[in-house]
């Protein structure tokens, strides 16, 4: 049994570096669920990855990487035909990103679910997914079947909506395949801006309270709002953390996706029906101090923290958490 299995994407972000001349691109290992499973590692929780790389020389790079991180290779498949994706990365002053995609397909939307590790999704404890593996078929199947199956089984389902608009053909579709997850999931992700997105509300907690109505399958809801802090909304429970403005980001990759791995890991640790306002402010005082963290290094998949440096940053403060 594994503590986490996540399935979707795993490519290379490639990342520019400032250089006399011609722009040079480092290639890190990336890919959401990836990155949340590499967190969990760190933090000594058993994780496999379900997804397709290419049989090419950066699929083998990744396979590798995952690997060292802790995580098992499991169910990842390599396509003889379609090569690895491709992100190349470009990142502004204060650290956010832009992304171009080179997935015109790439492997890892061409995972079919004949290729799903079925023991593995019957026996996890928390089964997580995104949005990148519901552009388009035959990787958005799979993620449906496998979704059936963790759930089955009666694991967690998580869900990370994770917008990329480029990767949409219509916006339209992104919304419908993303409010499918919310239907589905028991914990939920999502950011600020993702949140307007599919509700249309101006205001996190009108929108976090539409989609908790519509779908009450959502025990636990974390909003992400950068240098803003998070929530996190658990029965009737709203708890806000500020975020550890102190640490000078330089690359955001990742920084949700290692928030979310230590969600998971507090959801692994307390259950979705023992939680309480003061395990709530420990999780997130603890996931903030991560993502603040990841940000002060390049990349993500090998740049998560470890527990022992998230709980000194903690220590430092923001000191308690508030109630809204």
């Amino acid at each position: 049994m594994y503590d986490v299995i996540a399935l979707g994407e795993l490519l290379i972000d490639f990342t520019r570096r400032e250089s006399e001349g011609n722009p040079l691109f480092e290639a890190n290992p990336g890919g959401a669920p990836c990155n949340v499973l590499a967190m969990l590692a760190r933090l000594g929780r058993s994780t496999a990855f379900s997804g397709k790389v290419g049989d090419d020389m950066f699929g083998r790079m990744l396979k590798d990487a995952i690997e060292e991180a802790g995580i098992s290779s499991v169910g990842l498949v390599k396509d003889p035909v379609v090569p690895t994706t491709l992100a190349f990365v470009q990142n502004a002053p204060d650290g956010d990103r832009e992304f171009s995609f080179y997935r015109g397909p790439g492997a890892d939307v061409m995972l079919r679910p004949e290729e799903l590790p079925k023991k593995e999704l019957e026996t996890t404890r928390i089964f997580h997914f995104g949005s990148l593996s519901l552009t388009g078929n035959p990787a958005l199947s799979a993620t449906i079947t496998a979704v059936r199956r963790a759930q089955g089984a009666g694991a967690i389902i998580s869900f990370d909506p994770n917008l990329r608009e480029s990767l949409w053909g219509d916006l339209d579709e992104a919304r419908e395949q993303m409010l499918w997850g919310c239907s589905v999931c028991n914990v939920l992700k999502i950011a600020e801006e993702e949140l307007a997105f599919l509700t249309g509300c101006e205001g996190w907690s009108e929108g976090a309270a539409q989609l908790r109505q519509k779908y009450p399958n959502i025990k636990l809801m974390l909003v992400t709002r950068g240098r803003g802090g998070s929530i996190a909304l658990w029965q009737n429970h709203y708890v806000f953390c500020p975020a550890y403005t102190q640490v000078k980001a330089i690359d955001t990759t990742g920084a949700g996706d290692t928030f979310c791995g230590c969600c998971l890991h507090f959801v692994l640790k307390y259950g979705l029906e023992a939680l309480d306002q003061e395990k709530l402010m420990e999780m997130l005082r603890f996931a903030n101090a991560a993502a603040g963290l990841v940000t002060t290094r390049k990349g993500a998949l090998r740049s998560m923290p470890t527990l022992e440096e998230v709980e000194a940053l903690a220590a430092e403060g923001p000191k308690e958490a508030e109630a809204l």
